[in-house]
């Protein structure tokens, strides 16, 4: 899960209010993913209603958070889309830094909320499997199809409609991808601190994050690829 990388030109803020931003918007957004699910499980045992509820809580806490931040820090919310925009050159190497120490912390203060909101242990170690060959390819296609997007987006001049794309691809990808479309390494960090319906547990976490950045490079690639010609 991410959102977009809009070019420095296009936040306001100073560097502290930017890295907030970050931290909140993350923060917030594990709240939805994580609180989601538990508020799921407590509804229903079914678990096609409970993915169903999950997602949409996902896609639209998304959609939300991205308006709300994008003016302010670009509202990456994501190691990955912050490292992409770092490559394309979009923000400086120490403003990614910060940005993903922010995401990261945000992400786990998210989690350990969304666990102690719902009455249950603040940190627990997750123990969902989630590593098979399917789910390693799955989240390499996540990530870079999440980076794609949103090089798209710039590149066309469209961000302003980062919130309902991007929205709607990762509650769309949700279902359609294996691995539910994690594509974001602070939220798999996090998700392994929540023995939920949303928890991963260590070893499956380390995989997921190691198709992430292999994910990141092609999507990338395919991003400027698809851009040329496009301004």
């Amino acid at each position: 899960m991410a959102a977009t990388n809009s070019k420095s030109s296009q936040t306001s803020g100073s560097l502290a209010k930017q890295l907030v931003a970050e931290f909140l918007g993350t923060a917030t957004l594990l709240y939805a993913v994580v609180g989601s699910g538990i508020f799921a499980q407590s509804l229903s045992e079914d678990v096609g209603i409970q993915v169903i509820i999950n997602a949409t809580s996902i896609g639209l806490a998304l959609a939300a958070l991205i308006w709300i931040f994008v003016p302010i820090s670009g509202a990456h919310f994501n190691p990955v889309v912050t490292l992409a925009a770092v490559l394309n050159r979009h923000i400086p190497p120490f403003r990614a830094f910060g940005y993903i120490i922010a995401s990261t912390l945000g992400a786990i203060v998210g989690t350990i909320f969304a666990n102690v909101s719902f009455g249950l242990t603040a940190v627990q170690l997750a123990t969902n499997e989630r590593a098979t060959v399917g789910t390693f390819s799955a989240e390499v296609f996540a990530t870079a199809a999440l980076v794609l997007i949103i090089q798209l987006l710039g590149a066309r001049g469209q961000s302003n409609l980062a919130p309902l794309v991007i929205g709607g691809w990762i509650t769309s990808a949700i279902y359609f991808t294996s691995s539910t479309s994690f594509a974001n390494p602070a939220v798999t960090i996090a998700r392994m601190l929540t023995d939920t319906l949303t928890g991963i547990n260590p070893i499956s976490a380390l995989m997921f994050v190691g198709a992430q950045l292999i994910g990141l490079p092609i999507g990338i690639v395919l991003g400027r690829w698809f851009s040329k010609g496009s301004n």
